[in-house]
């Protein structure tokens, strides 16, 4: 590997004068070993000083509206700079997951690269909640009766069921799924948790299990709700088989990772009614195509891999990469 006395930190020109004020401190502060390199849309990989490049940065706009599939330009950029820069110590990355395939490639070489886990947990726990919330209260049905101009009450028997005293599995216990546990438990309803370690974390008081006892709970549950990685333990670990034996009435919240989820088994169990509803965030293929039927399934309410996104997202990012940084400048770990 190349070696320098001089490393580059690669960021967006579109970080606050604030935040780059932050950096440039932590680059004067190592006499001269490290500097503050920006890059936008209009920059060319091959201008750039790759031999020297140490660390980069995947801010929120440098990751803009790219999918696993399609990058924007700014993300191709970093990602190709990224890949090309032989002195890479460590890269940023703006989510949780780090499944994307140039992720992948840079670990394998030994390149740090360091998720966002926990800066949005909340928020995806909020959105994965109010999807529940949705389809527990009927909303999409209320929606489309709204927009027939339709005045038609449930009553009795029709009416939505009671979500206090219901239960729900929730698979992934890090941040995001701990917090839909604690949001779900204050609803009133059962909790069962599932991990890789089937332990409980701390401040956590539910009944967890193993990944490998999925399948003997899938089947009695009212809810599921998945906010695990994608892993080759959880690629397709929603299949088939388990919508067959979920009850017609249980609904699945997909705030996890595409391919957790078999999509074509998942799309015939809503459309035949083996699965009363979906609020599903992520999908296999992202951006979900024009054409897919998902799109115009009554009882699936549909986001676009959003439900971590906030107005203080990229904030909250960049304050943890600044910490991150001044660890990295004086050889402290991640």
């Amino acid at each position: 590997m190349h070696t320098s006395s001089r490393h580059y930190v690669l960021v967006s020109d579109a970080l606050t004068s604030e935040e780059t004020e932050a950096l440039e401190a932590i680059a004067r502060a190592s006499d001269g070993r490290w500097s503050i390199l920006k890059a936008n849309v209009d920059t060319d990989a091959g201008q750039l000083p790759l031999e020297e490049i140490g660390v980069i940065y995947i801010s929120v706009d440098v990751l803009g509206e790219s999918s696993k599939m399609q990058l924007t330009r700014l993300m191709s950029l970093f990602c190709e700079v990224a890949l090309k820069s032989p002195s890479l110590q460590w890269l940023q990355a703006s989510s949780a997951g780090l499944d994307r395939p140039q992720y992948q490639a840079l670990l394998e070489r030994g390149v740090a690269v360091t998720h966002a886990g926990g800066i949005a947990a909340t928020t995806v726990a909020h959105s994965a909640v109010a999807g529940l919330l949705a389809l527990g209260r009927d909303l999409p049905r209320f929606m489309s009766m709204q927009n027939n101009r339709q005045w038609m009450p449930a009553r009795g028997p029709d009416a939505p069921q009671d979500i206090s005293g219901q239960t729900a599995i929730v698979v992934g216990l890090g941040a995001i799924g701990r917090e839909i546990a604690r949001l779900c438990i204050a609803l009133g309803l059962h909790v069962t948790g599932f991990n890789r370690s089937g332990i409980c974390p701390p401040n956590l008081d539910i009944e967890v299990h193993g990944i490998a006892e999925f399948d003997d709970y899938v089947g009695k549950t009212d809810w599921l709700i998945l906010s695990c990685p994608l892993t080759e333990e959880t690629r397709h670990l929603v299949e088939e088989r388990h919508f067959r034996c979920m009850k017609p009435s249980a609904r699945l919240v997909d705030v996890s990772r595409g391919g957790v989820v078999d999509s074509a088994a998942l799309l015939t169990a809503l459309r035949e009614g083996a699965l009363a509803g979906a609020y599903l965030d992520v999908f296999e293929t992202e951006p979900l195509p024009a054409d897919s039927p998902f799109w115009t399934l009554p009882n699936t309410i549909i986001t676009p891999h959003a439900a971590g996104d906030s107005a203080g997202r990229g904030r909250k990012l960049t304050e943890l990469f600044i910490k991150n940084l001044e660890r990295h400048v004086s050889g402290r770990s991640l």
